[in-house]
């Protein structure tokens, strides 16, 4: 049973889960411990070709996937042989494996591989110095991690961190700070901050500006802007939208914001399946409001191709404000300019 995101995980002040925090502090001493000596007693190891590592420091529902998605979509228009590769969180297969489209679901290699091998190579592997060996057999000439910045076994020649920034609603992408389970941090900010080349700081397309807190909180590495913008405009006419992501009341705020006419929002688990009762309900909440069935593009790779005939899916990508920075960096990776 997967288990939502605590919203209380990112309220900076005053947090209502205060009580969970205090008993859930000594298991985070005991987390922060355990990745801290696996990191520094791991020696990492070259795969032969450069990997970008596009990682980060909370536990999920940063806006990761999407960057990868633009990092290798900018690789690939220059020529690039651009592989992606991921654990494949949520599916069952394990071993070195590159994602079809055509032959594999969503429960076997998870919905953001899937999702991902429709753009160009993508692949899953447990052991991500195996998936990495693999990609470059098959003619990578580099790979793009989706997530493994606390993984030390692969070594990484670019490392980017991806930050959620926007702090509405006294939420903070840190919390106060607390390693998980007692706050969101997969590790201290300071040690996970210290391995990262760059910091990426996604807002979403409303926000006028990055808070200058946060951004003064990250001024120790470079820090470079991309704000989550619709592919396109949601459906017309009312909608009923679910979503089971890292926080999925960032996609109720989204929609609302991009001018949906947003009737009712159900939130679920991050890589959650979705069983056919929980599908017809839904199914019949829309109807009572006479409205179409809406959820996102990592939600609608999940789904059956039944359902997907019935719902609908509104896809986002992330842009960056300075390409040219981001290309600057991706430069020394490929022996080209990018720019």
């Amino acid at each position: 049973m997967k288990l939502s995101t605590p919203r209380w995980w990112y309220v900076r002040h005053d947090p209502p889960g205060r009580v969970a925090r205090i008993l859930l502090t000594p298991p985070s001493w005991i987390w922060a411990a355990v990745t801290a000596r696996r990191i520094a007693r791991t020696v990492p190891v070259d795969p032969s070709i450069p990997v970008v590592c596009i990682g980060n420091l909370t536990a999920g529902g940063t806006g990761k996937t999407p960057i990868v998605r633009e990092v290798l979509r900018l690789l690939r228009e220059a020529g690039v042989p651009a592989h992606g590769l991921s654990r494949g969180y949520g599916g069952t297969e394990g071993g070195s494996l590159k994602v079809d489209t055509g032959r594999h679901l969503a429960a076997e290699v998870g919905d953001e591989p899937l999702m991902l091998a429709g753009d160009g190579p993508f692949w899953i592997a447990r052991d991500r110095v195996a998936g990495a060996r693999a990609a470059a057999a098959d003619g990578a000439g580099v790979v793009v991690l989706d997530d493994g910045h606390q993984n030390p076994g692969l070594k990484k020649t670019l490392s980017l961190v991806v930050v959620d920034g926007e702090t509405r609603n006294n939420e903070w992408p840190f919390g106060d700070g607390a390693v998980f389970p007692a706050g969101p941090m997969r590790e201290p900010l300071a040690v996970g901050l210290a391995r990262a080349d760059a910091v990426v700081l996604l807002l979403p397309g409303d926000l006028a500006k990055p808070d200058p807190d946060l951004l003064a909180l990250l001024k120790t590495k470079p820090v470079l802007i991309a704000r989550l913008e619709p592919a396109a405009p949601p459906p017309a006419g009312p909608q009923v939208a679910f979503a089971g992501v890292g926080k999925p009341w960032k996609v109720e705020r989204a929609l609302v914001a991009a001018g949906c006419d947003l009737k009712d929002f159900a939130p679920f688990p991050d890589h959650g399946a979705y069983d056919e009762a929980t599908l017809q309900f839904l199914e019949r909440r829309a109807a009572d409001f006479g409205a179409g069935l809406l959820t996102t593009e990592k939600d609608w790779a999940r789904l059956s191709p039944a359902w997907r005939e019935k719902i609908a899916f509104w896809p986002v990508r992330a842009r960056f404000e300075d390409e040219a920075a981001l290309r600057a960096l991706l430069d020394p990776l490929t022996g080209q300019s990018l720019r």
